[in-house]
């Protein structure tokens, strides 16, 4: 969907106005007075500017002076009294009388708290009775309401109990209550009202309706009475604190002001005048009961508090219906939660254990499709995105979410790219188990109809009024419509939690599993070292009586050449041959053990030199084979030159060895890619059958007779070995006839110099001709 300029300017300020500090308003109700007060003299900085409307004295009369000078010492003191105990609540609400101009006095409800900057607030309201609600009828209350949820076992009939009770009370036109969904927005699941009125049981609103600033007041500051949206509010003398020079911190203030916006959005339902009680579950804002009343209406101090603890009883009942209903649901994901750690735990693979299994990983969450990715590789089961496409989400995943859990009913809403998949994995509950790994749930698309209160595209205007941008709500609260798409059921909080605790248990399991990997590596290094220095030794060991053989058989031959038959002298050939051979096979074997032993000492070698020395000692097989050898300019490497040089003479010397009936044609390259150095080595040789390509690495492993072609079977088992050392790749690429190429990676380890083509021809080599 296209957004002009003009609207983008529009949603960007309206963004700026909705998250303004709303706590910071300097203005307050005017039915009731402000005091600021600083203690423990509880000398007077700041006062409401109605205090003349309401005490008959001038704001300037109270400033700098004491409460002493407004209530007479008796109260003071009993005020002081209660103010040395943490809890304010014990002291709230406190009827006071409060001395007018002349000899008459007021009665008032005082409510005291603390702001943020340590400042007692004094807030006064009139009051209508004289005697505190006794606490009989707060229990007659509770009672009353306590019996009839116990009647009933629905949770729809809760939500109405707890609104008709509510407006039994407090005598509102209308009650809703009202709950946040997890995407911010809202929805009424239960109404009490006149008659008349339209209803709006069961219609959505959008998250700017109550903003994240308002949401957050609301947490703070759970019963709010506006109980006339039509009055005027006053301001705060001097409107600047004398000790902090900045505006007061009203958020738990029960006379603070309402926003005009907000004013304005009550106005456009036709509310003069109401009260909202917020609920909350483990600290966070779960919804709020809110009344209307259509002309302006009072509640006392008392009576609100009153709401509000049967609010609390009543919501404490639907909690905890809600956490029974999820309790079947709850018991079944642990129940395959501790198999699937079951199956983890014995299993060599712990994503084996997740997915060959039932239940398996698409159980715990209710998914469609599931994709573990685990060391480079993935393992999917029901229906995913292509692996190209995770490749792109897990990538997009490590760069923006560094929570231990990310999930989403509407993917495509974080992440644009998702909509092309949406009907697999329009939702997505992704943990990750390390940084580069993940397991990732997904739910196709279901499209649906909300019914909304009110257009939610259209939430708000911008409008502008000598030279001010003002954020107006909307005007209509009808019936709309909305087919959602790009979504999927949502994720369940119980899913969520069988997520997160499985992701502990997979990082145990992978855990214990590493320590385990540590102690055989460990115990497979004392082993490697027992066998090459055991290889070292017997091949030395080896040597003398080989040596011994081979003396003595050619002192046969020269002593008794003359009375030796053909036979014996063929014999003798034969014996000599295989003293030769065995001496080859332990020059080899030597070789082979001898290759990670100089690992540490690696240091940067140009690979130039290491070629050429090997070149240098393939000079006569060269010359007798009329081979030519090409080279580019090769970079400098860290690695052993002598193990290089082995590596290149091995290489090259098979690909004059197999050579097919045309002369040697061998060309050797390097590709720099991205934190390695990619070598190839290719000959117009015999070519290898590509089912050998792997058996060929293995030690002592042939693909010719002797008879035909020469060699133990260790050139290029030594090859991979020195490679791998080097942690690097080797493999060959080839078909019978064809040649070979042979590949193989080192790590970055010098600067690229410039290139330059040489070339070995026949029996010369050198710097290219």
């Amino acid at each position: 969907m296209m957004i002009n300029d003009a609207r983008v300017k529009d949603i960007n300020w309206a963004q700026q106005l909705k998250e303004a500090p709303i706590h910071l308003n300097t203005q307050i109700q005017p039915h009731g007075v402000l005091i600021v007060l600083q203690e423990p003299d509880l000398k007077i900085l700041q006062v409401s500017s109605n205090v003349y409307t309401h005490f008959g004295i001038a704001e300037s009369d109270l400033l700098q002076g004491t409460l002493f000078d407004l209530l007479d010492p008796f109260q003071v003191e009993q005020i002081q009294t209660g103010l040395q105990a943490e809890n304010l609540d014990y002291l709230n609400p406190t009827k006071i009388w409060v001395r007018k101009k002349g000899d008459d006095y007021a009665v008032f409800d005082a409510i005291f708290h603390r702001s943020e900057e340590g400042f007692l607030l004094l807030e006064l309201e009139p009051t209508f009775a004289h005697e505190n609600i006794p606490f009989l009828s707060f229990y007659h209350l509770a009672r009353t309401s306590i019996n009839r949820l116990e009647s009933t076992t629905n949770l729809h009939d809760f939500c109405q109990i707890i609104v008709q009770e509510v407006r039994k009370i407090t005598g509102f036109d209308r009650v809703m209550l009202y709950k946040f969904d997890h995407d911010g927005h809202g929805s009424v699941i239960g109404e009490e009202k006149l008659s008349h009125l339209e209803s709006y049981l069961g219609l959505h609103y959008p998250e700017s309706d109550i903003p994240k600033p308002a949401r957050k007041l609301f947490a703070s500051n759970w019963i709010r009475l506006i109980p006339n949206t039509h009055a005027e509010p006053v301001g705060v003398v001097p409107a600047q604190n004398p000790i902090t020079e900045s505006a007061v911190n009203l958020t738990n203030s029960i006379l603070r002001s309402a926003s005009p916006c907000h004013i304005e959005y009550l106005h456009n339902m036709g509310v003069g005048a109401s009260l909202t009680i917020s609920l909350i579950k483990d600290g966070q804002l779960w919804g709020l009961i809110a009344c209307h009343h259509q002309t302006p209406k009072y509640v006392s101090y008392e009576l609100r508090k009153a709401c509000e603890f049967l609010g609390r009883v009543i919501f404490s009942e639907i909690s905890a219906r809600e956490e029974s209903e999820d309790y079947d649901y709850r018991m079944q994901l642990a129940h395959i939660q501790s198999q699937l750690v079951e199956y983890m735990s014995q299993a060599e693979n712990f994503v084996d254990g997740l997915v060959q299994h039932q239940p398996n990983l698409l159980d715990l969450t209710g998914a469609r499709g599931a994709a573990v990715y685990f060391a480079g590789r993935y393992t999917l089961i029901g229906d995913t995105p292509k692996e190209e496409d995770l490749n792109y989400l897990v990538q997009w995943l490590q760069n923006n979410v560094e929570e231990e859990i990310f999930y989403t009913n509407s993917l495509p809403q974080h992440y644009a790219d998702a909509e092309k998949y949406k009907n697999v994995a329009s939702g997505l509950l992704a943990i990750p188990i390390s940084k580069r790994n993940y397991v990732l749930w997904f739910r196709p698309e279901v499209i649906q109809t909300v019914n909304w209160g009110g257009d939610p595209n259209n939430a708000f205007e911008l409008s502008q009024a000598e030279g001010n941008l003002r954020l107006r709500p909307r005007k209509s609260f009808e019936l709309w419509k909305q087919t959602v798409r790009l979504t999927s059921l949502p994720w369940q909080l119980v899913e969520v939690k069988a997520a997160l605790e499985l992701r502990k248990a997979i990082v145990n399991i992978v855990l214990r599993q590493a320590d385990e990997l540590a102690q055989l590596a460990h115990d497979l290094e004392l082993s490697n070292a027992e066998l090459k220095k055991f290889a070292y030794v017997a091949s030395h060991d080896l040597q003398e009586p080989l040596n011994q053989v081979a003396n003595y058989v050619q002192l046969l031959e020269m002593r008794y050449r003359n009375a030796l038959d053909e036979d014996a002298s063929e014999f003798i050939n034969y014996a000599v041959e295989g003293v030769s051979l065995m001496q080859t096979l332990i020059d080899d074997v030597l070789a082979y053990s001898k290759v990670d032993m100089q690992a540490a000492e690696f240091q940067f070698t140009d690979v130039n030199t290491a070629l050429e020395r090997a070149l240098t000692h393939l000079r006569q097989r060269i010359a007798e084979t009329k081979a030519t050898i090409t080279y580019e300019d090769l970079p400098t490497v860290m690695a052993d030159s002598t193990q290089l040089m082995q590596l290149f003479q091995n290489l090259v010397g098979n690909a004059i060895k197999f050579h097919s009936e045309q002369p040697p044609k061998i060309h050797i390259t390097t590709t720099r890619l991205e934190d390695e150095w990619l070598f190839s080595v290719y000959d117009n040789g015999i070519g290898i059958d590509p089912k050998f390509s792997e058996r060929i690495f293995v030690i002592f492993q042939r693909l010719h007779t002797r008879d035909e072609y020469p060699g133990t079977g260790m050139g290029l088992a030594i090859c991979k070995k020195i490679i791998e050392c080097h942690r690097g790749r080797i493999w060959v690429e080839s078909k019978l006839g064809e040649g070979a190429t042979f590949y193989f990676t080192l790590p970055v380890g010098g600067r690229e110099r410039e290139r330059r083509g040489r070339k070995v021809q026949n029996n010369i080599f050198g710097r290219g001709q």
